[in-house]
C-alpha cells in the first residue's frame, strides 16, 4: 500500500467508524474513541497498577528481559501496559522493527537493545502523552545501553495506516495489546503486511475471546479501554490475519485472563502470534512432501531446544518432520540460520500439524 493507498484506508477507516450504517455501529465513533483511549492512556492511567481488569499484565516481559529492563528509567517503565511479551527469543541484531501502538517505548527500548547499534526500532503511537515520554528517554536509554547513538524513532500516527514506513522496509512487526483497541483490526494487519519485507514477520501479544464479546461490554469505553470491549472472537481474529494475507498465523503461546467480565460467562486469553510474508503463498493447510527439520543448537536463547510455536518445539541436532509451511517458515526467514531443512520429496496429502488440546484451562492472573 503506498502513500494514496494508506490515505485512502485513513479516509475509509474515518468514514466506516463514522457512518451509522456500518457494520460497526455499535462501537463509539472513530473521534470518540480515539479521544477516550488518549485520555485513558494519556492521563488516566499513570502506572499499571491504575488498570482495574486482569488483561494487561507485564510479568512476562519482566521476567525476561529483566536485564535490559534495569538499563530503562523507571519513568517509562512506570507506563508499560501490555498482555504478553511481543519480542522474539531469537538473535535479532541489524534489523529493522516496528512497534505498534508502542506507548511510552518500554517493548522498542527493549528491542532496541536486542537490534544492537547496527539495527533500527520505529515505534507509533497515537497519545501525545505517551510519545512524550518515549522521547524525552531515548536518547537517555541509547547511552545506557553503551550506544553511540539513539536507534529508535517514535511518530505520532495511527496504527490502521502508519503513513510514517515505507512500503517493504520493516524486517519485523511487534505489538503488545494493542490491535485489540483498534476499530478496524482489517486495516491493522493490512499495513502489517504493507510495511513487512518479504520474509518478515510480525509477533504480537494480544487479547481475543472464545466467542462474541456481547454489547454490554463491545460498548463500554473502559472495558475497550482495559482492552476487552474491543478483542475479537479468536477464530474471526485468525480470519482477519488470513484475509490481510498471512495463511498460516501460528500461536506462540496463550494464557486465559479472565472469564468473566460484566457478569457474562466470557473467556479472554492473551495470545502471542506469530506470521510471516511470503511472495509465494503458503500452503492453506499443512501438507506432508515428506520434509525434516533439525535444530542446529546455535540460538543464543536456547541451545538445547528451539520454541517456533505451541506445538513445535525442536530439540538440537534431532530431526523433527514437518509440514512444508513450517518448512518454509523456519528456512526463507531470518530463523533459516538456525535450522537445516530437507528438500520436498512428494505429495503424501495432509500434514497431523497442531498444538495438543488444552484441558483445565482457568484463569491464573499473573499480577
Amino acid at each position: 500500500m503506498g502513500s494514496r493507498a494508506a490515505a485512502y484506508a485513513k479516509r475509509y477507516l474515518y468514514e466506516t467508524m463514522s457512518s451509522p450504517s456500518s457494520t460497526l455501529e455499535v462501537t463509539p465513533n472513530i473521534d470518540t474513541l480515539r479521544d477516550h483511549l488518549r485520555y485513558y492512556y494519556g492521563r488516566h492511567l499513570k502506572k499499571s497498577s491504575d488498570l482495574t481488569e486482569k488483561a494487561c499484565c507485564t510479568v512476562e516481559t519482566q521476567q525476561r528481559h529483566a536485564d535490559i529492563l534495569a538499563l530503562i528509567p523507571d519513568a517509562v517503565k512506570d507506563r508499560h501496559y501490555g498482555c504478553g511479551c511481543p519480542i522474539p527469543n531469537d538473535d535479532l541484531t541489524g534489523i529493522t522493527v516496528l512497534d505498534l501502538g508502542s506507548g511510552a517505548g518500554v517493548d522498542a527500548f527493549i528491542t532496541a537493545h536486542k537490534v544492537g547499534p547496527s539495527g533500527f526500532v520505529h515505534g507509533i503511537d497515537m497519545t501525545d502523552e505517551q510519545l512524550a515520554v518515549a522521547n524525552d528517554h531515548a536518547n537517555e536509554v541509547a547511552r545506557s545501553f553503551g550506544f553511540p547513538a539513539r536507534n529508535t524513532a517514535f511518530h505520532k500516527d495511527f496504527i490502521e495506516v502508519a503513513d510514517s514506513i515505507p512500503d517493504n522496509s520493516v524486517d519485523l512487526v511487534i505489538s503488545d495489546c494493542v490491535i485489540n483497541l483498534s476499530p478496524r483490526k482489517d486495516l491493522v494487519f493490512q499495513t502489517i503486511q504493507r510495511v513487512l519485507s518479504e520474509g518478515g514477520e510480525f509477533y504480537i501479544s494480544d487479547i481475543a475471546a472464545d466467542r462474541e464479546v456481547p454489547d454490554s461490554i463491545r460498548q463500554d469505553s473502559d472495558m475497550i479501554a482495559e482492552c476487552l470491549g474491543g478483542a475479537m472472537y479468536e477464530h474471526a481474529w485468525f480470519d482477519t490475519m488470513k484475509d490481510a494475507g498471512f495463511t498460516d498465523p501460528r500461536v506462540f503461546s496463550r494464557r486465559v485472563v479472565q472469564t468473566e467480565a460484566k457478569g457474562e460467562p466470557i473467556t479472554f486469553s492473551s495470545l502471542t502470534v506469530r506470521a510471516f510474508k511470503f511472495g509465494s503463498a503458503l500452503d492453506r493447510r499443512c501438507e506432508d512432501y515428506g520434509q525434516a527439520a533439525v535444530y542446529k543448537g546455535n540460538s543464543p536463547d536456547d541451545s538445547a531446544r528451539f520454541v517456533f510455536d505451541d506445538h513445535h518445539i525442536f530439540e538440537a541436532h534431532r530431526p523433527t518432520a514437518v509440514c512444508r509451511n513450517t518448512a518454509r517458515m523456519i528456512s526463507e526467514t531470518r530463523l533459516g540460520q538456525y535450522f537445516e531443512v530437507t528438500p520436498a520429496v512428494k505429495h503424501f496429502g495432509l500434514f497431523p500439524c497442531g498444538p495438543e488440546p488444552v484441558g483445565g484451562e482457568s484463569a491464573q492472573p499473573c499480577c
